[in-house]
């Protein structure tokens, strides 16, 4: 899945179309792109450990060019939020309503 970094204004009819409101579809697509980013993250952390030394040295930090390039691409990708709300208007994430469920809950007789 291809996804442009760049912004773009959304049509808030279409966000509120998958959920049936516009704030459900916020706090899913919040939820989702707090998921990225703690994916992304513990990546971006583990690539960068194998950098890490004990000795402070101010020239190796400065001329380890594979670290920057690392640090650098995780710039470039997307936004955690617009991965987000583009996994939401393709259909690609799974959600489910916990006021229903309650709902559920409530109605019956045990």
């Amino acid at each position: 899945m291809k996804i442009k970094s760049s912004l773009k204004t959304r049509d808030y009819k279409e966000l509120s179309s998958k959920t049936g409101n516009i704030y459900k579809s916020v706090n899913i697509i919040g939820k989702r792109a707090k998921q990225i980013s703690a994916v992304q993250k513990e990546e971006l952390n583990s690539k960068l450990a194998e950098f890490a030394s004990d000795v402070d040295n101010l020239e190796e930090i400065f001329e380890n060019r594979e670290q920057i390039e690392i640090s650098r691409y995780y710039e470039r990708l997307p936004k955690p939020t617009t991965i987000a709300t583009e996994e939401l208007l393709n259909d690609e994430l799974i959600f489910r309503n916990s006021e229903e469920k309650e709902e559920d809950l409530s109605n019956s007789n045990v």
